[in-house]
């Protein structure tokens, strides 16, 4: 379980990376888009269909932060139980509050722009916590875990 613990607490920060370049993917795209004569405005708002194909990143975007790393950081935390990791629970929980968070964060920007700022300054710690939470498992030796085959055996 030590092993999907880490690679579940990888997946997040992986998630997170997409993240951060599936929106500015999409800024970029957007940029080009509007320099080309494109017009932003109510009526493609709600289109619902991107104008451009860079647009799929704010779709990439809005997916993966509402399904995808939720559920990630739900797993994470439920195998932080069964790890018999030190701090490997409390790593977890930290996870999965930032998650949370961001998502609140994400969702509020939208009427309050100034709240994307703490999202931004959130993913990187959601990135830090989830890279944290991972490396839990390298500094302890396997005989230092309660229950591992080395301490029954020493």
């Amino acid at each position: 379980m030590k092993h999907v613990y880490k690679v579940l607490a990888y997946l997040v920060a992986i998630e997170v990376a997409v993240q951060a370049s599936m929106v500015v993917w999409a800024d970029a795209g957007l940029g080009l888009w509007v320099e080309g004569g494109g017009v932003v405005d109510k009526t493609l708002m709600e289109s619902g269909e991107p104008p451009f194909a860079e647009g799929l990143g704010l779709m990439v975007h809005g997916m993966n932060g509402i399904f995808v790393i939720p559920v990630l950081a739900l797993l994470l935390l439920i195998s932080s139980f069964w790890a018999r990791l030190p701090g490997a629970v409390k790593a977890a929980g930290l996870v999965l509050l930032l998650v949370v968070l961001q998502i609140a964060f994400g969702l509020v920007g939208h009427s309050i722009p100034m709240v994307g700022l703490v999202h931004g300054l959130n993913a990187l710690l959601l990135f830090t916590a989830a890279l944290y939470a991972a490396r839990r498992g390298a500094a302890v030796s396997p005989a230092a875990v309660p229950g591992s085959q080395h301490a029954a055996r020493g």
